[in-house]
């Protein structure tokens, strides 16, 4: 008898669902609006019960807890969703479901389902990106997920801002990080158009693979990773690619060998189910580790 696995792909403005088997293969999906926490859980809850689902795995926005000895485990913690905000997510899962859960950020999921069957499959390491309404990354290295005191908030480095931009930034906690500069919020406030809309400016373009190029060069001499993917809506924008490559091969300045770099910084082989697939597998490896 065939078992089916949950996977959640929790974000700021949606929730993705979806049954999937053992392969990590999606079977079918549903999509709710990310509203109050009691209403959203109450929704989603049918959909996978209705299945019989033998474990759950979850992406989620965050910050997040992801440390299994702390009394916040599962949690939603100081997020900007102020009805999320201390939100005992993963215990209000496993008490309804009575199910195995895992749980790591959506990041971080995008990035194990790229390493599995996307585009970074057959390697040990990968970076997952995503350039959009916010900007996160998730790691995978040794085909583990990066964890360590939390989990990585590579969105929010702190990046040279370009003497020709006087843009004070975005992000609530840090104004000019990376994030606060080059997510598709700051692409908007600060050329007075959303992103979709400036295909063809090319000071736009040139800023933003400018920014997106420094954090790149931190991401690769601290973790080293063998391919880096880019995802999200700005990186919809493929003219962003080739300008990136040639701005991180400026800045890494032949210091230290990197991949080919048409090859080492490519968009999701997955599209947009990289953490939907990262999910079902965690859900897959929780009903092995039970």
């Amino acid at each position: 008898m065939m078992a089916y696995y949950g996977a959640i792909e929790a974000g700021g403005t949606k929730f993705c669902c979806a049954i999937g088997n053992e392969h990590g293969d999606i079977l079918e999906e549903m999509t709710i609006p990310t509203e109050h926490p009691e209403k959203t859980i109450q929704q989603l809850i049918p959909f996978f019960k209705q299945h019989d689902i033998a474990a759950l795995g979850v992406g989620s926005f965050g910050p997040i807890c992801v440390q299994k000895d702390d009394p916040s485990y599962g949690y939603i913690m100081n997020t900007p969703k102020v009805e999320w905000k201390h939100y005992p997510f993963i215990p209000e899962l496993e008490k309804q479901l009575g199910v195995p859960v895992s749980f790591t950020t959506d990041v971080n999921a995008a990035a194990l389902g790229e390493l599995t069957k996307g585009a970074a499959k057959g390697l040990g390491s990968c970076l997952y990106i995503t350039v959009g309404t916010g900007i996160g990354a998730g790691a995978v290295v040794k085909n583990e997920l990066l964890h360590g005191h939390s989990h990585p908030e590579m969105g929010h480095i702190l990046i040279r801002q370009d003497e020709s931009d006087t843009f004070a930034g975005v992000c609530p906690a840090h104004g000019n990080c990376l994030e606060g500069l080059a997510a598709g919020p700051a692409i908007e406030k600060r050329w007075g158009k959303p992103a979709k809309e400036l295909t063809q400016e090319e000071a736009v373009w040139a800023l933003e693979a400018d920014y997106l190029a420094q954090a790149l060069m931190q991401y690769s001499l601290i973790l080293s990773p063998e391919r880096i993917i880019m995802g999200g809506g700005v990186m919809k924008q493929k003219q962003l690619f080739p300008l990136i490559r040639e701005k991180l091969a400026a800045y890494v300045n032949d210091y230290v060998d990197l991949p080919p770099l048409d090859t080492y910084i490519v968009s999701p082989g997955l599209e947009d189910k990289a953490g939907m697939t990262g999910a079902l597998l965690l859900a897959i490896q929780a009903k092995r580790n039970a």
